[in-house]
């Protein structure tokens, strides 16, 4: 595994992807702005995981206009076309691929009553994202 910025703790890797910054937006089926928070690469399910978090405004719980089921086709996509271009480009063999979906930044794993997130995964083969049920 290869890349600048990569950090090598024991159960948390974290590489954010440098050629994407978080203000650019990535276009989505639903048409909704969605842009690439951070990627981390963490090892504490006893295999790789890879774990795409971006920052989806528009499913906000309260004011959003984007449902869960809109925002599935996206998640496929941003598997699809942001995912598996950045593992094959960093070379990593990655066991599952999360991709998330935030209404607000959060830090990884802490919990906020006021987000809303939407969370898939998936298992890449083939250079296909197989979507893996939790």
């Amino acid at each position: 595994m290869r890349g600048r910025g990569c950090g090598f703790p024991v159960s948390l890797l974290v590489c954010v992807w440098a050629s994407v910054a978080a203000a650019v937006e990535v276009p989505v089926p639903s048409g909704q702005p969605v842009s690439l928070n951070e990627v981390l690469l963490d090892t504490a399910p006893g295999e790789l995981w890879v774990r795409f978090r971006f920052i989806a405004p528009h499913i906000a719980r309260e004011t959003g206009l984007v449902s869960y089921e809109q925002a599935g086709p996206d998640m496929d996509a941003l598997c699809q076309d942001v995912a598996l271009p950045y593992l094959d480009h960093h070379e990593i063999e990655a066991a599952r691929v999360v991709i998330s979906l935030s209404d607000q930044r959060l830090p990884f794993g802490s919990k906020d009553r006021t987000a809303t997130q939407f969370f898939e995964a998936y298992r890449p083969e083939n250079e296909a994202c197989i979507w893996e049920e939790f």
